[in-house]
């Protein structure tokens, strides 16, 4: 216990003193939300290759490319996060126009000949083609909400002393709106819900009254018509109706617009405690479960691994969650907690979501698990989220709350 105590009193000492060199670097590294980021990540690939193992044989590949592109993915992400982590979370921040021009510059472009959409995901166009290497799928939606996340604290920031006042919420709701309604007129379903929770959490954290949230409520229920008429498909609205009002459905509509949720669930109940064996799946191994690499990939977990390997799933995205929100309260400023409490939101909201589809809580709307779904573009964007939180961790001593030379302007 003593050497324990010496170790991190001589680590916080570094730490305090602003060093350089590896012992610094060592020091001042949120080591243990990497670690179990990448023990996630590993987890995920493992799970990818089960899923993808008969199109890797049919191709007589090793691996599959969604297992390729995955751990690619993750370690570009990995290596920008580390990367991220050695700018100030200040001088991003005082940037927020950057990342939110190019972030929004990249969804204006699913309006152009670029949107387009992998094969066998023709429902859902959210990606863009970039020409390069053949051809890369990227789905923007995922860096515009890292990109949001900065620039709502920035304003968060600015107007913290008068949050509660109408200007200032005129401003939030104008500020927050833009990117949902983007994401909603791209079919984005999964993302848009994911905004909505990010930009509840923020304003909640940042002391946004009670009132405004039913406020709030109130403006989302009446202009809930317009939505369901103007902005969901006719099959988004059918995957609705299948959870919450099948009755809306022809016996015909029902099946098919379930089925990738009562296989998912059938493969689950499959698995009972201990699973039927990793690359032994029935369900998986036979391809019943459409997308189990991405959207379904916890039912892969859940046949093959059984209760205790779903569980264990649950508890790694659960620690991080928890990891990342320790960051957040351990930092000396509100700018730099809600920056990590927006990345905890959007990992956490994602897995709230997910899982709710693949047990047929919530319709199938299109939403990655965090670190183990399949997919360049998700897996990429939670590293560059998580290098937020990692900056965040590494100047968590240097910054103390300042007056905002906007305040003014709320008064």
């Amino acid at each position: 216990m003593a050497g324990r105590k010496r170790t991190r009193e001589k680590r916080q000492s570094i730490m305090r003193a602003g060093g350089r060199g590896v012992p610094a670097f060592l020091a001042k590294t949120d080591w243990i939300t990497l670690l179990l980021c990448f023990a996630a990540s590993v987890f995920g690939l493992l799970l990818v290759h089960s899923a993808t193992l008969r199109t890797a044989q049919a191709a007589e590949m090793p691996v599959s490319r969604d297992v390729i592109v995955m751990a690619a993915a993750t370690v570009l992400g990995a290596a920008i996060a580390i990367a991220a982590s050695f700018l100030d979370y200040e001088l991003i921040l005082r940037f927020w126009y950057v990342f939110a021009g190019v972030c929004l510059l990249m969804m204006m472009l699913l309006f152009t000949p670029l949107r387009a959409a992998p094969a066998g995901r023709a429902d859902s166009a959210v990606w863009i083609k970039l020409p390069v290497a053949g051809g890369i799928f990227f789905q923007p939606s995922e860096l515009l909400k890292v990109g949001f996340i900065i620039s709502f604290t920035w304003h968060l920031h600015l107007v913290r002393n008068n949050i509660n006042k109408l200007k200032a919420m005129v401003m939030l709701a104008v500020h927050a709106g833009l990117p949902f309604a983007l994401v909603v007129r791209t079919g984005d379903l999964g993302s848009a819900l994911v905004f909505l929770c990010i930009t509840a959490g923020m304003l909640f954290l940042a002391g946004l009254r009670l009132r405004w949230f039913a406020a709030m409520l109130a403006l989302a229920a009446a202009a809930m018509p317009a939505v369901w008429i103007y902005f969901i498909n006719s099959f988004q609205k059918q995957r609705i109706y299948a959870v919450y009002a099948p009755q809306m459905l022809t016996e015909e509509q029902l099946k098919a617009v379930l089925y990738q949720q009562r296989q998912a669930r059938y493969a689950m109940g499959s698995g009972q405690l201990l699973g039927e064996g990793l690359f032994k799946g029935s369900y998986i191994q036979s391809g019943s479960v459409p997308e189990s690499q991405n959207d379904m990939i916890f039912s892969v977990a859940g046949e093959e691994l059984g209760f205790v390997g779903a569980l264990g799933v649950l508890l790694l995205l659960a620690v991080i969650v928890i990891r990342l929100v320790r960051v957040s309260g351990r930092t000396r400023n509100t700018r730099a907690r809600l920056l990590c409490s927006g990345v905890a939101l959007m990992i956490g909201a994602q897995v709230v979501i997910n899982i709710g589809m693949c047990i047929q809580l919530l319709p199938v709307i299109g939403i990655t698990l965090p670190f183990f779904s399949a997919g360049g573009s998700s897996n990429l964007c939670v590293y560059i989220g998580i290098g937020l939180v990692l900056t965040a961790y590494r100047h968590q001593n240097e910054h103390e709350d300042t007056e905002s030379y906007f305040d003014y302007l709320y008064t």
